[in-house]
């Protein structure tokens, strides 16, 4: 998937995939990451302008978001009614409001100087949202500029259907281990079928989705 695709996306306010509020799975399981104490930085690659962002930084986390569009960047701020200083700069622009960063730009930019500080990753529509194709590439990148011993909460989507058209895709619990069984240890915490009255199979017409929740170490 190409840049073009994401910004034009963001440009037609084609966001389905935004939640308006804080990602349950995320609440519930946020303290499997971490102790109740912890004040780890957190990467959200992809991030969009997720209010799970807000809701890590209250926690105490510092917060790395990486997006590409910089309308999802403004939207973010403007939203929470938040000001955020703005820092001109290749490969990134920075949008900065205290301990919480936005980093406009292309995720494969990143290297791993960026990224020492942070011991957490938050992924919940950054793997789904896309095409098998790119899966790998993603994975890899983000193993080789994170640190070792680092932690990541993934939240996947599976269907079986080949009418509908992501993002967001489908990833099976089989594929997750096979992107990252090499280099994590990877714990499934939760599986269990979507509702069908939610927004995403309602507006898919999906009749059996499943979500999962998973804890990956880095070894």
């Amino acid at each position: 998937m190409e840049h073009e695709f994401w910004h034009n996306r963001w440009a037609n306010n084609e966001i389905g995939f935004h939640e308006g509020s804080v990602n349950q799975f995320l609440h519930d399981h946020w303290s499997t990451m971490v102790d109740g104490n912890s004040n780890d930085t957190v990467l959200v690659p992809l991030c969009g302008k997720s209010h799970d962002m807000w809701w890590l930084n209250d926690l105490g986390h510092p917060v790395i978001g990486v997006e590409l569009s910089e309308v999802a960047c403004k939207d973010f701020f403007a939203e929470a009614q938040e000001k955020a200083s703005v820092h001109p700069g290749e490969p990134f622009i920075k949008f900065r409001h205290d301990t919480l960063e936005l980093w406009c730009g292309d995720f494969f930019q990143l290297v791993p100087e960026d990224l020492k500080n942070v011991r957490l990753v938050y992924d919940r529509a950054a793997l789904i949202a896309l095409p098998p194709a790119m899966r790998r590439d993603y994975v890899e990148h983000l193993t080789a500029v994170i640190p070792d011993g680092s932690h990541i909460l993934l939240l996947t989507l599976d269907y079986q259907n080949e009418d509908v058209q992501g993002p967001p895709f489908n990833v099976s619990d089989e594929e997750v281990r096979a992107l990252y069984g090499e280099d994590y240890d990877v714990e499934l915490l939760l599986k269990q079928d979507m509702p069908a009255d939610s927004p995403f199979a309602k507006r898919k017409g999906l009749h059996r989705a499943t979500e999962g929740v998973f804890r990956l170490s880095k070894l």
